[in-house]
């Protein structure tokens, strides 16, 4: 798959991916209440984390399978 993550999207992803990944780890040991409506606290930072490990993957290696599925380029050629 060609790279399709670049610029300021790369940026944000990285940011958003360590910063979701810190609430959810913290929410999980208790540190942080993360839990929404009738969401427990420990599933809603499970799903912090994933989130936070998916924006960090993609903008480490700076591909994207949404963006490609929606046609999508923020990488400079």
């Amino acid at each position: 798959m060609e790279t399709n993550v670049g610029g300021l999207d790369r940026t944000v992803r990285l940011v958003l991916g360590v910063l979701l990944l810190a609430v959810g780890v913290l929410g999980y040991a208790g540190v942080v209440r993360v839990a929404v409506g009738p969401l427990p606290q420990a599933l809603t930072s499970i799903v912090l984390v994933l989130i936070g490990l998916v924006l960090l993957v993609t903008g480490l290696t700076r591909k994207c399978m949404i963006n490609s599925l929606l046609g999508v380029n923020t990488a400079r050629r």
